[in-house]
């Protein structure tokens, strides 16, 4: 079961308890940077594109589990970066679980062999590895060979181990249905627990920028590759409604708050795959950030994202409010033939702003000055 019932039943509470009390805004999940610092450079990320001093910095336990304590969301998606170089990833991840937060601890897997004695398994937590299709797709998708081989052994290493293991596949418009499925086949006679898919969002600063889908091209490619499973014999850790929106069924407006991001640089606005602004606390980045401002139809920036980061909650959300539409999907399976859902007009959203580098500027110019810690590359193995 690629979500455990266990944590369909407390998301499913945690949700409908916020409609019953007329909450308009909250989190479904924490996505959490302890780091920007990996060992990877993968073509398609914009995530780890900072001076060293930048990437030199850790988020500490107490600041993780601060953030996990004032956001209030019931899920922690640790991400990075490359979560397994800090040195005690292994106690934020302790610390959340003890407060019955389901943790997803994001990977590469190139360290997972080393660390995983760090860890235990428990209800409470899964690995999520990251591989991009195949052997030959993955290895071009990260920029290095050998790696996809790494992630697959430790996938076996985990589910020997006895713990949940999810793989996470970002797909580009490089992407070959055909290959793909066979992919996910593999990766379930692996024994993995479940599939995360989502096309890859146009990171500006990301090396490539050529490869990245448009929302046409996105939904003709889920359609393609989603008729390829007629046996429905993958099994994915998302709700059945986004995969509805991915294949062009759904009309969706984005939640960005439904999954907000802590990092070095503060509680980021307005979503995970934007750094527009930060906010000092969680409340200041729930009660000020324009959220008008962003989403796809609003902000230029925005105009081909479907990524789960910012559409999951909000099918989620539908899912409760319509349980029978999402229990139709689940139960039939994503339709990939017929005509597609409305597109959203995009002719009165805003121009795009490039504010990165004021950013930088201004955190390079405080750790310059000494206002914050400069901690160095001996935290992390």
């Amino acid at each position: 079961m690629p979500i455990p019932l266990r944590q369909t039943i407390r998301v499913g509470a945690y949700v409908l308890a916020q409609h019953i009390k007329g909450v308009r805004r909250y989190p479904l999940v924490l996505m959490l940077e302890p780091l920007f610092r990996c060992n990877l450079a993968c073509a398609g990320c914009g995530k780890i594109d900072y001076p060293d001093a930048i990437l030199n910095q850790r988020l500490s336990v107490d600041e993780c589990v601060a953030a996990a304590d004032e956001c209030g969301a019931p899920m922690v998606v640790i991400a990075g970066g490359e979560p397994l170089l800090h040195r005690e990833i292994d106690e934020i991840t302790r610390r959340m679980i003890a407060r019955k937060k389901f943790v997803y601890l994001c990977t590469n897997a190139l360290l997972l062999e080393k660390k995983i004695d760090l860890f235990e398994p428990s209800p409470y937590f899964a690995w999520t590895i990251h591989l991009d299709g195949d052997r030959e797709d993955h290895d071009r998708s990260v920029c290095q060979s050998g790696v996809y081989d790494r992630a697959v052994a430790a996938i076996k290493l985990a589910k020997a181990r006895g713990f949940r293991v999810n793989i996470n596949s970002t797909l580009f418009d490089t992407a070959d249905p055909e290959r793909i499925a066979r992919s996910f086949d593999d990766v379930m006679d692996i024994g993995i627990d479940g599939i995360t898919v989502s096309p890859g969002y146009a990171y500006e600063r990301a090396p490539d920028q050529e490869h990245f889908l448009n929302r046409r091209r996105t939904k003709e490619l889920f359609r393609e590759i989603f008729k390829r499973d007629p046996q429905r014999r993958w099994s994915f850790n998302q709700s059945s409604l986004f995969l509805d929106f991915l294949a062009g069924n759904q009309s969706y407006r984005c939640t960005p708050w439904g999954n907000p991001t802590r990092n070095y640089f503060g509680w980021q606005r307005p979503c995970y795959l934007l750094g527009e602004g930060y906010a000092n606390s969680f409340k200041e980045l729930m009660e000020e950030t324009d959220w008008d401002a962003y989403g796809t139809g609003n902000y230029e920036k925005c105009a081909d994202c479907m990524v789960h980061s910012g559409y999951e909650a909000t099918a989620v959300m539908d899912s409760v409010k319509n349980p029978l539409k999402a229990a139709r999907v689940a139960l039939r399976g994503v339709r990939t033939e017929g005509e597609m859902a409305p597109e959203i007009i995009l002719d009165r959203q805003r121009p795009a702003a490039y504010v990165f580098s004021r950013h930088v500027d201004e955190a390079m110019a405080r750790l310059n000055r000494g206002d914050e810690r400069v901690q160095s590359t001996s935290g992390a193995d």
